[in-house]
């Protein structure tokens, strides 16, 4: 008895174990020309880094999303430079070259993809949590 007893223990302690280091890892999509759609993504995204600091935050940004991290134009340029130390921003190259952006432009900290959608798809094939930014 004492020999299952011990065994069930050692399973439940396992389990808890797994789940406590379970990775917390969510891409967030924001194409929104919306200035509401900014401050959203950064008040989540500091949230979660606040609540799980060893979270991993991707936040992909295509479309009309790319006033986010365009310098002089980012309503949010204080607050995105303090949250790329911590997550990743990253912009689709061709949607930069659709509109004639550089890198330069960029808020520094800021990556470039060569395709946002497949940069989502990549992630979610990864096992990540996916959240559409909407104003």
């Amino acid at each position: 008895m004492k020999k299952y007893l011990f065994l069930f223990l050692m399973l439940l302690a396992c389990q808890y174990l797994s789940a406590q280091t379970t990775d917390y890892k969510v891409v967030f999509d924001v194409t929104s020309k919306d200035t509401m759609a900014y401050h959203t993504v950064v008040r989540q995204a500091g949230s979660i880094l606040k609540a799980n600091p060893d979270a991993k935050i991707e936040i992909v940004i295509y479309g009309g999303g790319l006033d986010l991290v365009t310098k002089n134009k980012s309503v949010v340029e204080p607050a995105v430079q303090e949250l790329a130390k911590k997550a990743a921003f990253k912009v689709c190259a061709v949607t930069m070259q659709r509109q004639n952006l550089s890198k330069d432009q960029l808020i520094p900290g800021v990556q470039t993809v060569p395709d946002g959608i497949y940069e989502i798809i990549t992630r979610q094939k990864q096992g990540w949590g996916y959240i559409k930014v909407i104003p």
